[in-house]
């Protein structure tokens, strides 16, 4: 299993962050999607998946989705021993 966090731009609400996690959760190997929205800001989206997914298959998956991109470059991957489990 591996996480990366990628930066999205365009997201402005609940409806949004729905679309997106249901785009990506489609996706091969991905088996947990969280988002922490910033309306019209940078939203952080977390993506738990079997294998790395490319930039774009995550950049298509947020054009399927409706008019969200990914910030300029921004991909960070997660040290699985540094994040705290959800509650």
């Amino acid at each position: 299993m591996t996480s990366t966090t990628y930066q999205v731009m365009g997201m402005t609400c609940e409806h949004c962050v729905r679309a997106v996690t249901e785009e990506i959760e489609d996706l091969g190997g991905v088996s947990a999607v969280t988002v922490a929205l910033v309306p019209d800001g940078v939203s952080v989206v977390t993506v738990t998946s079997d294998a790395p997914l490319t930039s774009e298959a995550v950049a298509a998956a947020l054009d399927e989705a409706g008019a969200y991109r990914l910030a300029d470059g921004d991909v960070v991957p997660v040290d699985p021993a540094r994040t705290l489990p959800l509650v």
